[in-house]
């Protein structure tokens, strides 16, 4: 796999990125994708400011590769956290749910580079206008908060590299070696992975989350919860519940009603798989065991390597 504008912007070793995920994104998992070349992402979305500082300290203790935090623009005390990303000295960070406006030049006068994640070539100008570093593009099939489009990864991707010069990261239904490739092929420098990485030992994710997500169908997630946020979800009583509801044309107050408080900590993070948020993308179908990351990475970069040379032969 060869060097290129992502990974030399953020001076890692292959251009892998692991997605910043609510309840998965600890500092165990963030640091073991560091470590094995890629680049390991805080989920600050599910952190109190007190519990990020603790996994910033951390991940400074368990990596001295480069690292970043995802930071979603719709945190409740999103002026805080970008505080502490900044005293704490943090690198590189990554923003989603939001306008990228507000914040990338302060993070830039800080030192720090960022990347916006978007879900249309629309929002992408609007990124290379707010002057980010690099844009990644994440299609429909990802998992949690989405965007309302519903544009797949393979359309969205070529989409996006027409309309901006930016280092392009491909983000949604990546989990091989081979559709790393493909994303590449379409115009990506690079790839953002949610799915996979969340399902790996080393997320924080609970058990029971893991293990009703390796045994997922083809068709057992669903996009829902657009008047609110378009989140993808298993198919649970949870998600029936919503279903039903939006089904009969319930306003956001009332969805909001069904979901209760703290929905996706209870789905992911306390074992409660049938009515909390349990948030996945369409790949996890594809994945049948829970892995260390060290594998995981392996098997994408020689999945990539071998795809390369297969397609060089035809």
């Amino acid at each position: 796999m060869n060097k290129n504008r992502i990974t030399e912007l953020f001076g890692i070793e292959y251009p892998i990125i692991q997605g910043g995920m609510v309840w998965c994104s600890g500092w165990r998992l963030a640091s073991a994708v560091s470590n094995a070349g890629g680049l390991g992402l805080l989920g600050a979305g599910s952190m109190h400011p007190e519990t990020l500082v603790e996994h910033i300290r951390k991940m400074k203790e368990a990596t001295d590769k480069p690292w970043g935090i995802n930071v979603p623009l719709m945190y409740p005390e999103i002026d805080k956290l970008m505080g502490i990303i900044i005293d704490e000295g943090v690198k590189i960070v990554f923003t989603s749910a939001g306008s990228p406006k507000k914040f990338t030049s302060m993070l830039h006068d800080a030192g720090i580079k960022v990347a916006h994640v978007v879900s249309s070539s629309k929002f992408a100008v609007k990124c290379e206008e707010a002057g980010v570093d690099a844009i990644v593009a994440e299609g429909f099939e990802a998992g949690g908060h989405n965007g309302r489009e519903e544009t797949t990864t393979m359309t969205l991707i070529p989409q996006v590299r027409k309309a901006t010069s930016l280092p392009l990261i491909a983000a949604g239904g990546i989990g091989s070696g081979e559709s790393l490739f493909a994303a590449m092929a379409l115009g990506a420098e690079g790839v953002q992975i949610g799915t996979l990485f969340a399902l790996t030992e080393e997320s924080s994710a609970s058990d029971a989350f893991k293990q009703r997500c390796i045994s997922l169908a083809e068709g057992d997630t669903m996009l829902c919860l657009k008047k609110i946020a378009p989140t993808r979800l298993i198919k649970n009583s949870l998600y029936k519940k919503v279903a039903e509801a939006e089904d009969r044309g319930a306003t956001a107050d009332e969805l909001r009603e069904i979901i209760g408080k703290a929905a996706s900590k209870r789905g992911i993070f306390e074992d409660d798989i049938e009515n909390g948020e349990a948030e996945i993308g369409q790949i996890a179908s594809a994945i049948k065991e829970v892995l260390p990351v060290t594998d995981v990475m392996k098997s994408l970069v020689n999945g990539f390597d071998e795809t390369k040379k297969r397609m060089c032969r035809i």
